[in-house]
């Protein structure tokens, strides 16, 4: 019996792990929707807060039905990953490559989310946790579906964007020789 009661704080440390995270994400997710330049690429971030904060409700009646807090878990990954959200913010990159980087700093986020609520929803499985199963089975499925839209998303921002550096590619290669030949003629 131990043992298992081992099994289920273990199973209350990710929870309160997962919820903390979420609750890092509704900080940071409306600095990211500010910070993107592309239109879609910040309704998907003002989306996803609001799928944020089910998820964070969905993790509290989590807790309800066990009798448990959701606090008292500081996520330090998450931590990490919104610094890192927070670096791509406050770089000196603008328009598509400013949003290249937003997106590859949230599909870091959702990756870390869907690791950590499909580990979470196998040891709810074990515990014959059935309504934790199916909320977090729902959680986990919006993750994929937030990244899968990122995934899109990057793919034509990511274009626009190489081309933008493309282009500022040849115009400091068209404006070096004009340099050079300004020194020369000094």
């Amino acid at each position: 019996m131990a043992q298992q009661e081992t099994f289920r704080d273990l199973y209350l440390e990710q929870l309160r792990d997962l919820y903390n995270a979420e609750q890092q994400l509704i900080k940071a997710l409306p600095k990211m929707a500010k910070a993107a330049t592309n239109e879609q690429l910040r309704g998907g971030f003002e989306e996803h807060l609001e799928q944020t904060r089910g998820h964070a409700q969905r993790l509290e009646k989590i807790f309800e039905a066990l009798g448990e807090k959701p606090t008292g878990q500081k996520c330090k990954a998450m931590e990490g990953l919104v610094a890192e959200g927070g670096e791509a913010i406050e770089s000196d990159f603008e328009g598509a490559v400013k949003d290249s980087d937003l997106i590859a700093a949230a599909r870091r986020v959702e990756h870390y989310e869907m690791a950590g609520y499909s580990g979470v929803r196998s040891f709810a499985e074990l515990l014959g946790e059935t309504d934790a199963v199916n909320l977090l089975t729902e959680t986990l499925d919006e993750e994929q579906e937030t990244d899968e839209k990122l995934t899109e998303l990057a793919a034509e921002i990511n274009a626009e964007a190489n081309g933008a550096s493309e282009d500022n590619d040849s115009e400091q290669e068209t404006e070096r020789p004009r340099v050079m030949k300004a020194k020369a003629g000094r």
